[in-house]
């Protein structure tokens, strides 16, 4: 009975311990700040370490304050409005012959970073040559008689 207990209390101050230790980590990983916090952080674009698009970084100021943070360009269509400008999309529109394209347009649901965003977009791709129609069920399962 009394190693059971002796064991509890261990277990007990390991646990107190390891607590303690985190809290001290965390408050040691925060910048040290003389004065007031500064609550106005005004960050830049995400800037990609390597090419036009991937993880990079951006940075941050506020009074006589810098940050850098990480963050990553995406490599597809969306970069001609940035990163940080999300956008809710409608349906993409008819296929316009003249253009051969079709186009849909999406209104701002958030801007991140404090990110100069357009309130709606436009964006278009080419028509496709043939029409799409989807097929449920016969994927992976093999030749049927």
């Amino acid at each position: 009975m009394r190693a059971v207990l002796l064991l509890l209390l261990v277990t007990l101050m390991a646990v107190n311990v390891a607590a303690a230790g985190g809290k001290n980590r965390k408050e040691k990983a925060k910048p040290s700040k003389s004065g007031s916090e500064c609550t106005d952080w005004r960050y830049g674009n995400c800037v990609p370490s390597n090419g036009d698009c991937g993880v990079g970084f951006r940075e941050g100021s506020c009074d006589q304050q810098t940050r850098k943070m990480k963050c990553k360009v995406p490599c597809n269509w969306k970069k001609d409005f940035g990163a940080d400008c999300k956008y809710r999309f409608g349906s993409w529109g008819e296929c316009d012959p003249s253009s051969g394209s079709r186009a849909r347009t999406g209104t701002l649901k958030k801007a991140l970073y404090n990110a100069e965003c357009q309130q709606t977009i436009s964006v278009s791709k080419p028509c496709s040559g043939k029409t799409k129609t989807k097929t449920k069920g016969k994927k992976g399962r093999g030749k049927e008689n």
